[in-house]
């Protein structure tokens, strides 16, 4: 079986293109459209309350007939809840983060689920495994969001991942064009999560203003910081600077939690506060450009791929 093969036989999808569920960005239309288009849509409950995240299930089910799944960060403080809510609406497919995989795999596989864990280690990769997690994602620490301590690349962890583990195995972090999947199919991957890319499309849930500065943010512009509390990759702002001085003056870690607040990514992301917000988003934000539907960035991106790998005879 091709690697690629892996990825869409587990989640019985027709290209191994996987929109991360990404909070404040991915509900229930981004998903839909992607799964619509052929990829995998993910709810990222990360941001939703668990009726919230009912509503975008039950409205994604409506929209699509193909294949969803749900995001669910592990250090969410009412995971029990979202997890009731994903198997009383029956979601077949689940990507766990920011947590131990152990805590939930066995509960979700027990259920029918299946079930990915988005790693940044080996450690957890075999971690992952073991718990018995279907596929890993390995994200590099070029992704948006929150991310791995260890600060391993794309093009690193892959490679390393791919030889630790036997389950199939996603690559995320950098990936906007169908070179970077090549590149990463060459590395050991079976298929490829997408998220900054999404973000910027017309389905994504988050402000028309942060989806903007993503189209406008240039090299350099996002950084990895507060690495205290959890690190997160920010463009630079208001916030970031004020971040900045803190950390410079030797802020402990409550202070910085206490700059942080609360809402703090839902300002910046979903209500378009560019200075006081928070604004997650990858390095791979200075290659984006424009905004589209997300069945065209899919589409684009997958012709990319294919097209690089007949140039390159492979």
């Amino acid at each position: 079986m091709k690697p690629t093969h892996r990825v869409k036989h587990l989640f019985n999808i027709d290209i191994p293109i996987i929109q991360a569920g990404m909070v404040w960005c991915s509900g229930w239309r981004l998903a839909s459209a992607v799964s619509n288009a052929g990829g995998l849509g993910l709810i990222g409950a990360g941001s939703m309350y668990p009726e919230v995240l009912r509503e975008h299930i039950i409205k994604c089910k409506a929209a699509t007939q193909k294949p969803f799944g749900v995001n669910v960060p592990l250090l969410y403080p009412e995971i029990d809840k979202l997890m009731t809510v994903i198997i009383d609406e029956q979601v077949k497919i689940v990507f766990t983060s920011a947590g131990n995989p152990s805590a939930w795999t066995g509960f979700l596989k027990d259920k029918g689920v299946t079930v990915v864990h988005v790693v940044s280690s080996i450690k957890f990769a075999r971690k992952a495994e073991q718990a018995g997690a279907d596929a890993v994602v390995a994200e590099g620490f070029e992704a948006g969001g929150h991310n791995g301590r260890e600060e391993t690349t794309t093009l690193v962890l892959i490679p390393l991942v791919r030889d630790a583990v036997s389950i199939p195995l996603i690559a995320a972090g950098g990936i906007a064009s169908g070179r970077a999947m090549v590149a990463c199919e060459a590395l050991g991957a079976d298929g490829f999560q997408v998220g900054s890319r999404f973000a910027a499309s017309e389905e994504s849930s988050a402000h028309e203003f942060f989806k903007k500065k993503i189209t406008e943010a240039g090299e350099g512009e996002t950084v990895l910081t507060l690495k205290q509390l959890a690190p997160v990759r920010l463009i630079k702002n208001k916030f970031y600077q004020q971040v900045q001085e803190a950390e410079a003056r030797g802020a402990t870690k409550e202070e910085l939690e206490n700059l942080l607040g609360t809402r703090r990514a839902k300002r910046g992301m979903f209500e378009g506060n560019l200075e006081d917000g928070e604004l997650e988003i990858g390095q791979v934000s200075a290659g984006i450009h424009s905004i589209e539907p997300a069945a065209t960035i899919l589409t684009q991106m997958w012709q990319e791929y294919s097209s690089v790998k007949q140039s390159l005879c492979l």
